[in-house]
């Protein structure tokens, strides 16, 4: 069981925010998290699109060979990806508590400007508290 990473994605498709844990991911540029998150993001909207039965929220977890992406989409429309082993079992609570965080530590800071990048210390030292020391 492990957690490989976290992504923030604004409601435009823009990472706002990225944090690897641990070494299960390759080591990518800035730019190449850049494309991923917007390839993400176009893919959630496209599946949000997709449902049979009517309106949907859009793709919540893809599954790889040896890997989950774990999507929880906001209210504002924004994204939070945690990116984990296949096993990992308590994605969702977790997902919860790092929106949380985010509205406690960042929505809350009055110097934050929505939708830009987060560069706020007290959200990255409680969701790093949270996600690495499980």
């Amino acid at each position: 069981m492990a957690i490989h990473g976290l992504w923030v994605i604004n409601k435009a498709g823009g990472l706002v925010y990225q944090r690897n844990f641990g070494d299960g991911l390759p080591h990518l540029t800035a730019n190449e998290y850049l494309v991923l998150a917007g390839t993400l993001h176009g893919i959630h909207a496209i599946t949000s699109r997709l449902s049979p039965s009517g309106p949907s929220s859009g793709a919540q977890v893809i599954e790889g060979e040896s890997f989950k992406l774990n999507v929880l989409l906001t209210h504002t429309g924004t994204k939070f990806i945690l990116l984990t082993s296949l096993v990992e079992p308590t994605v969702d609570a977790m997902l919860q508590k790092v929106y949380e965080i985010y509205a406690e530590a960042v929505m809350k800071n009055p110097f934050h400007t929505p939708e830009m990048p987060i560069r706020t210390e007290g959200f990255d030292a409680k969701v790093t508290a949270l996600l690495s020391g499980r």
